[in-house]
This record gives C-alpha cells, sequence and structure tokens, in this order.
C-alpha cells in the first residue's frame, strides 16, 4: 500500500501536469484561427515573423501583384511624367478583370495611374504603366523578375504586371512579405498604398473619376476599418481567393501582414477580419523596447599609452537599441558581447569608433557602434625616458669608444 505521503505526491504531481498543459492550451489559443490558405506576419524592423500558415506554399498573388509594379514604376519614373494611353493598353483586359476605362489617346499622370492601380486595382493602368516604364509589358515583366531575384525570393514568378491568373504567376505569403517590407520603405508607395480613396480629375479624353480603395481596412467609414493599418493591397480571382498584403504601426511597432487564398462568408471577406485579427494579435503580444540609450555608458577601458587624466575613458553607445520583444519578457535584463578594435592607444579623439556591441534577444541579433566619451592624449613620459634612454645608451657608446682607445695607447706605451 503506498503511504499519505506517496499519495500526496502523486496528487501534486497531476495539479502540476494539469497546470502547465493548461498554460500551453491557453498560449496557443492565444493565436487567431486563421482560415485563408496561407499567411504570415512579421516585426517589419527585424523580420521577426510572429505567425506563419504554409508560409512558403506556392499560392496565386491576383492584384497583390500589382504593388511589383507600383514600385518598379515608382523606382523607374517621375510623378508627374504624362503617359498616353494606347490600344494595347485597354484592349488586352479579359473580360471581369477591373478596369479604370481609360481611353485610347488619353494623357495622365503617373502618379495618377499610380493611384488607380493602388487604390482602385485598375489592371489598365497597370499596362499603360509597364509599357511606359519597360519599353513593352514583356520587358516590364522581366524587370519584376529580375527584382524578385534581387530581393532573394526563390518561390515568386511573374508572367503578367497585375495578377492575370497563370499557372506559372506564384509566389507564397512569404516572399509576398518580403517585397512589402521592400516596397514601404518609398514614402511615395506609402502614401499611394495608403489612400483610402482617390480623385482622378477629367483629362482630355474622359471625365473626373473617384474611387474608393479596395482594401475596406484602410477606409473610414467602412465597418472593416483598422484605424493602424498603413498601406495595402487587395487581390482576388476564383483560383487565388481573397487576398491582401498590408502594413499597421502602433506604438513603435510596425507590422506585415499577407492572407492568400481566404474566403467569403456571409457576404464578408475573410482577408480583412483574418488580417485584423493577425495584427492584433501581434500588438497584444509583442512590442519594441529601449534597450539602452543612446550615450549610455557601455564599458571603461584604460589606455595604456594615454595621460594619467585622460586614460579612464567610458565607451558610449553611438545610437539607441530597440528591440522586439514579447510582452511577457518586457522587464527581462539581456547580457551583451563588447568587441574591441585591434591596438586601441592614444591619441584618440572624442567620439571615435573603438568598437561594438552586440545583443542577442530572441535568436535576433542587434549590434551598435561604441564611441569614445572624451578625446584621450598620448602621455609625453614615455617619450621622454625613451629619450633619455637613447642618450645614456649614446653616451655609453661615446665613453666606451674613447675608454678603449685610451686603453690602447697606454699599452703601446709600454712596449
Amino acid at each position: 500500500m503506498r503511504t499519505k505521503i506517496e499519495k500526496i505526491f502523486i496528487i501534486l504531481f497531476v495539479l502540476i501536469l494539469i497546470f502547465f498543459n493548461s498554460c500551453v492550451i491557453f498560449a496557443v489559443s492565444n493565436e487567431p484561427s486563421i482560415t485563408s490558405k496561407a499567411a504570415i506576419l512579421l516585426d517589419n524592423k527585424t523580420g521577426k515573423v510572429l505567425y506563419s500558415k504554409n508560409e512558403n506554399e506556392k499560392m496565386y498573388p491576383a492584384s497583390t501583384t500589382k504593388i511589383v509594379t507600383a514600385i518598379l514604376t515608382l523606382e523607374n519614373s517621375n510623378l508627374d511624367e504624362v503617359v498616353t494611353v494606347s490600344y494595347d493598353d485597354v484592349m488586352s483586359i479579359p473580360e471581369g478583370y477591373s478596369v479604370a476605362n481609360l481611353q485610347i489617346g488619353e494623357e495622365l499622370t503617373v502618379e495618377q495611374l499610380l493611384e488607380l492601380l493602388l487604390v482602385h486595382s485598375a489592371n489598365d493602368a497597370a499596362n499603360v504603366l509597364a509599357k511606359f516604364v519597360g519599353g513593352s509589358v514583356d520587358s516590364f515583366v522581366s524587370m519584376m523578375n529580375t527584382k524578385a531575384n534581387e530581393l532573394g525570393l526563390t518561390n515568386t514568378h511573374f508572367t503578367n504586371v497585375y495578377g492575370k491568373h497563370d499557372e506559372n504567376h506564384y509566389t507564397t505569403a512569404s516572399d509576398l512579405a518580403t517585397i512589402m517590407k521592400y516596397c514601404i520603405k518609398n514614402d511615395d508607395f506609402r502614401r499611394l498604398a495608403g489612400s483610402a480613396s482617390c480623385a482622378i480629375p477629367a483629362t482630355n479624353k474622359y471625365g473626373t473619376r473617384k474611387y474608393t480603395s479596395t482594401n475596406e481596412l484602410i477606409v473610414p467609414n467602412s465597418k472593416n476599418y483598422y484605424s493602424y493599418i498603413t498601406a495595402g493591397k487587395t487581390g482576388f480571382t476564383t483560383p487565388a481567393g481573397d487576398c491582401l498584403v498590408s502594413s499597421a504601426y502602433k506604438d513603435n511597432l510596425e507590422l506585415i501582414c499577407v492572407v492568400l487564398g481566404g474566403s467569403t462568408k456571409n457576404g464578408e471577406s475573410t482577408r480583412f477580419s483574418e488580417t485584423r485579427d493577425l495584427y492584433e494579435f501581434g500588438f497584444s503580444n509583442y512590442s519594441i523596447k529601449t534597450i539602452v540609450n543612446q550615450n549610455d555608458v557601455a564599458t571603461n577601458i584604460e589606455v595604456s599609452n594615454a595621460t594619467r587624466d585622460t586614460k579612464s575613458l567610458d565607451l558610449l553607445y553611438s545610437s539607441s537599441i530597440e528591440a522586439l520583444v514579447a510582452n511577457d519578457n518586457l522587464n527581462d535584463t539581456y547580457d551583451f558581447q563588447v568587441i574591441l578594435n585591434d591596438e586601441i592607444k592614444a591619441p584618440i579623439e572624442q567620439s571615435y569608433v573603438l568598437g561594438k556591441v552586440k545583443y542577442v534577444i530572441d535568436d535576433i541579433e542587434y549590434e551598435c557602434d561604441l564611441i569614445a566619451s572624451h578625446s584621450v592624449q598620448e602621455s609625453k613620459i614615455l617619450n621622454i625616458v625613451l629619450q633619455v634612454g637613447f642618450v645614456i645608451l649614446i653616451l655609453f657608446i661615446i665613453y666606451k669608444l674613447i675608454f678603449s682607445k685610451n686603453k690602447k695607447r697606454k699599452k703601446y706605451r709600454k712596449f
């Protein structure tokens, strides 16, 4: 028979197991339930993935393709350049695809065409921009694939400029997040992709055009409005499903989210609700924490050949270090590694870089230069000692030469 003590230990052990299992279940249940076929949420600054589902599975991007068309246009043209619409630009769009009713011979600026591209998702605008920038649509597609290669994307390939369905036109949630991370570095892209609406004044061929963004998260009067969204682009084809790539900013934390292969339930697209749920998950569980402030003291060293007053030298952080930290770990402290330059010796000017410091937090490296807090002057004592020693050595050599010469003379006189 088991003793009472054994029974107590067994009961405690079972209770501990139940406690830890409930903690694990709670942690997992904290993640949103995503029905889209693929999704990813990452921190823009560090690239750390906060949530993922089939993020490397090849998917059809539909009109999210247009963010690549937009960034290449921005990088290879000026916003005020005027472009003329051609016959092929408007007549090659398949039936059922979104257009802005551009007219043959119509003149618009690059900026107006980009507004139509990113706000209204106009496929005819994509064709016009591609031909203007690349010389032909095919040449522009080559530029798109070159850009994908430059960004290190191995699971992305484009065959057209606006996301028309094609078996060879594909990407992944992870690759699309990388593309968006690159795109939002451009201020004009941020502004255009973050516009809730656009109004194109009358042109030489058509009257005023007004459109509301297809991205309901960014439209203030929409029931799907999400105030932290900063930019985004939707996409849809029947094979691709509902797609959305976007960025959001809150409390110094900027996140990028991609959902692909979503669906419509009860008249509502899951791409909006699931994107919002993913952002809420990220903002609720992670924060940007200032680990050190600029000009804080990292360490102290002694410069061996310096003067007594300046040889003790504080090394300062050249800039603040901000890290992505789980909210549960906000009060943690972190170890760091100091890496000094070789042969640190006087003279040293104030703010001169003498090394760097490295933090590793949740497998992400953060680095910062270490700079001198003050100027360090070279000590003259050692030079004086060396000079005196050199003089003594010369005098000693002279003495030895004279003494040797006199000794020889005395020896010669004895004979």
